[in-house]
């Protein structure tokens, strides 16, 4: 509940517990490299040292971070190293990507967009779960710098908590793990007891499993499977957390939920905020799920969406321990997409979380949360799972030529996505043979590293970093000039925000030609290359519906949102534009489809719902993958095929 106290269990167990070890003794020597085994060694020798079974601590550690150490650089919530240990004095410094006051969030010519009222500050208390770091510099006598920069002394710093927990709880340093549930709940630093029972089944849901990589560092660690594990969940029962209700929100139960409305109020002469009530999917179907981040920390993002006076959006979803909140009921038609169109047809999630900071990254514990929630979502509202329905805000377009330069980039290209469609059960994989037509984009993350500028300084190289996006050229050459965007009109640049010249993980296209170690595909209207090394290819092949333009016509319009024609507009609704983007679609070029759909407009300007319609033409459209982004072709312009 927001305004309630935090009670920091763990912190007070930390801090009357005696220190329970000194520096890991699977420290290296001085200015020696690691062996590609360090980091498995070293979680054996804190899991000796602090009597935690090792399978625990590895479960632990895989779902804050995948044993990664990402050199040393922060989460999104102050988290460091394998174990993720918090210290979040800075991390809540950022403000959220909506609260400039410069956008339109709603997206719709039909209505003048408002402004935030207010701005929000940072908290002045952390929470626990933001602290953990200290703490484990006070059990294991190791300095903040050593927990932070040597991922065998955090090892040794989450092992010292885990100990801390089991102690506080009452329970013996039993070598068997399914006695540590309790431990491993309360190590979330969650504060309710949803939350901690949704992290800790998590980390037994790993154990079980087993699980097995190569890290960042190049470090190779493994935990053996567990089947048999099963924990005494009624440890929960002391672990001295609130009760916590998921009264009134839509979330699966494999997930931990609060409903935190997003207000509807009016404020006179009929304005009003911050989203539209509905009635979906009886009124109009639900096609998209849009994943954002939030530029900003939790409890400020809060704030913002709690603003009657702005922007609005369906879920939030927490780094540390992958906690949901929920704002805006699926009936209802919260504003954050920047296109009308696209909003009265999706849901919104936005994910505590920075675009431009390739190591401010994301948690396990997140990831698996969001992917419950979208695989719920998405069969409660028949949504496929692909990457033309479950968009990133990057890929939503401009309503008009206008909007274009203005539209958002969110979450970037660090967000995972093929990590997050594994975790939601539709990996992408080849669907066709090597000549296929099309093709999905698919390179290694950590391998995929292209260049980035702009994340800290313009025109200054970001911090070379694993990658869902691969870079466009106009030949099948690194030197010829980038793939240009005639909607941005401005020359293409590596910059971390600029889309122009970047495909994304899972979007499919066709194949326009090949050369050598190089593929090119029909892309704003344009053949562009990408290096595709048969060794080490960055897509596979695919199969699927594409459109092109029908006989006779030399090129067709495209579209940033699928709106009826002038005569299916009834009385009292104003027709709106059915205005073409800059962009044609020319003869011999083909885009992969995503769905079919009606011409379809939510009139909803007034806060009165009796004025509210769903008004649906006659004309159909397609809705194409035509750049990073998404468009629109009228079917009537284009012909269908399956290419195989």
């Amino acid at each position: 509940m927001r305004g309630s106290p935090v009670v920091p269990a763990l912190a007070t167990a930390a801090l009357l517990l005696p220190l329970l070890g000194a520096a890991p003794s699977a420290a290296r020597p001085s200015g020696a490299p690691p062996g590609p085994d360090h980091l498995q060694r070293a979680f054996a020798t804190a899991a000796a040292e602090y009597q935690v079974p090792q399978s625990v601590l590895l479960g632990v550690s895989y779902l804050q971070s995948r044993w990664d150490a990402h050199r040393g650089a922060p989460s999104v919530t102050g988290g460091y190293g394998p174990l993720h240990l918090t210290d979040a004095r800075t991390a809540l410094a950022g403000a959220s990507h909506h609260s400039e006051g410069a956008e339109d969030p709603r997206g719709d010519d039909a209505r003048a967009p408002l402004r935030p009222a207010a701005t929000t500050t940072p908290p002045t208390d952390l929470p626990a779960r933001l602290t953990t770091l200290p703490k484990a510099a006070e059990l294991t006598g190791l300095s903040p710098d050593e927990l932070r920069e040597d991922p065998a002394a955090n090892v040794s710093g989450g092992a010292a908590l885990l100990a801390a927990a089991q102690r506080e709880l009452g329970e013996p340093l039993s070598g068997d793990p399914a006695d540590w549930y309790g431990a491993v709940a309360r190590f979330s630093g969650a504060e309710d007891s949803a939350t901690a029972a949704a992290y800790a089944n998590d980390v037994y849901e790993v154990i079980r499993a087993g699980e097995r990589r190569t890290t960042d560092a190049g470090q190779r660690v493994a935990l053996a499977a567990r089947p048999d594990v099963t924990p005494d969940v009624a440890q929960l029962a002391g672990a001295g957390l609130r009760a916590a209700s998921a009264a009134g929100t839509e979330c699966p139960k494999t997930v931990s939920c609060e409903w935190l409305p997003a207000p509807y109020e009016e404020f006179g002469d009929d304005d009003y905020g911050n989203h539209d009530l509905g009635n979906r999917p009886a009124s109009q179907r639900i096609r998209y799920i849009v994943v954002h981040d939030t530029e900003g920390a939790w409890n400020g993002v809060l704030d913002m969406v709690q603003d009657p006076t702005y922007v609005s959006w369906n879920y939030t979803l927490r780094s540390t321990d992958g906690h949901i909140a929920q704002h805006v009921k699926a009936k209802d038609v919260a504003w954050h997409a920047g296109n009308w169109y696209v909003n009265a047809k999706s849901i919104g999630l936005e994910h505590e979380g920075f675009l431009a900071d390739p190591d401010a990254w994301y948690t396990e514990a997140m990831y698996r949360s969001s992917a419950r929630l979208v695989k719920y979502l998405a069969k409660r509202y028949d949504i496929p799972l692909d990457r033309q329905h479950v968009l990133g805000h990057g890929n939503v377009p401009g309503t008009t030529t206008a909007t274009i330069p203005g539209m958002h980039t969110d979450p970037g290209p660090y967000w995972d996505w093929g990590h997050y469609f594994r975790l939601l059960g539709r990996p992408f994989t080849p669907s066709a043979g090597n000549k296929s037509p099309l093709v999905t984009i698919r390179p290694d993350y950590a391998a995929n590293r292209p260049e980035y500028t702009g994340c800290e300084t313009r025109g200054e190289p970001c911090a070379a970093h694993g990658s869902s996006e691969v870079r466009l050229y106009s030949d099948h050459d690194v030197n010829a000039p980038l793939i240009k965007d005639l909607g941005l009109g401005s020359t293409p640049t590596t910059g971390v925000n600029d889309l122009s010249s970047r495909v994304s993980t899972g979007q499919q296209y066709a194949v326009a030609d090949r050369w050598r170690d190089w593929t090119a595909i029909w892309y704003l209207g344009q053949k562009a290359w990408f290096h595709n090394p048969r060794k080490n290819p960055v897509a596979v092949p695919a199969s699927g519906e594409v459109i092109t333009p029908r006989e006779g016509l030399e090129s067709v319009p495209v579209y940033g949102r699928a709106y009826p024609e002038k005569a299916a507009y009834p009385a009292g609704v104003p027709a709106q534009a059915v205005s073409p983007l800059p962009y044609r679609l020319s003869e011999g070029q083909k885009y992969v489809v995503g769905e079919k759909v009606p011409g379809e407009y939510y009139y909803a300007v007034t806060f009165d719902e009796a004025s509210h319609r769903v008004v649906t033409g006659e004309d159909m459209y397609y809705e194409i993958q035509y750049g990073h982004r998404v468009a629109y072709v009228r079917a009537a312009d284009v012909t269908l095929t399956t290419e195989r």
